[in-house]
């Protein structure tokens, strides 16, 4: 807190440095439309910022997120499809 306010006094702005990974998995068990969005949907609970591309064909999921895969991966699997790293 002290750094912060000794920046802000002398004019210089801190911004905190969040990293963000790219994530490749291979989701089966989606069927249709509606798993897609439920999987996107999960996904964005473990990270709210994150950006999701899902194709249903391939099962391949791209997330970039701030989540780690193993985080993803459990949510994922909870809810009854099968993720792993692609």
């Amino acid at each position: 807190l002290e750094r912060t306010q000794a920046a802000r006094a002398c004019g210089n702005r801190t911004e905190p440095v969040i990293s963000t990974n790219t994530i490749v998995l291979k989701v089966t068990g989606m069927t249709c439309q509606g798993c897609v969005r439920s999987v996107d949907k999960l996904v964005k609970r473990a990270d709210p910022q994150a950006q999701v591309n899902i194709d249903l064909p391939t099962g391949r999921l791209e997330a970039s997120t701030q989540a780690s895969a193993q985080t993803l991966i459990n949510a994922i699997n909870a809810a009854g499809y099968q993720a792993q790293m692609a």
